[in-house]
């Protein structure tokens, strides 16, 4: 019995040897580079997620130069990859921007109204992550 248990671990361990050396096999690198870590919010509220049914919705922002957002607000989390441009994100509530460049990572205020302009030469061109309530929107405009 003890042959037997000792062979199975030698050859389970043999598979998982060639199976880690398979997946190394072509020599070719994965870069991770981390680009955010966070746990609050541009405006510095505590990140919190919606309470139940969880919806991931992912979209693509393209802003014209010199275009401004309308004035509006998210009741959820959303997360915002900045892929070019130059983006001025001003909180209406407080006054306070927070001006995003290519390569930045935003997580967007939760509940305050704020707007964003586009302050750069070329478009601004973004990869939105929201997470809400399915079903639900998470912009809400201001009236």
């Amino acid at each position: 019995m003890r042959k037997i248990l000792a062979s199975t671990l030698l050859v389970a361990a043999a598979l998982y040897a060639n199976a880690v050396l398979a997946l190394d096999s072509t020599g070719t690198p994965v870069v991770v580079t981390p680009l955010a870590s966070r746990t609050t919010t541009a405006s510095g509220q505590p990140i919190t997620l919606p309470q139940k049914n969880v919806q991931v919705l992912v979209s693509t922002y393209d802003i014209a130069p010199g275009a401004t957002l309308p004035v509006h607000k998210h009741p959820f989390p959303r997360y915002a990859y900045v892929e070019a441009g130059t983006l001025q994100v001003t909180n209406v509530e407080t006054g306070k921007s927070n001006t995003y460049k290519t390569g930045d990572f935003i997580i967007e205020m939760i509940g305050q109204w704020h707007q964003a302009t586009n302050v750069g030469d070329g478009p601004v061109k973004l990869l939105v992550i929201d997470q809400v309530e399915e079903g639900a929107k998470n912009t809400i405009l201001r009236q």
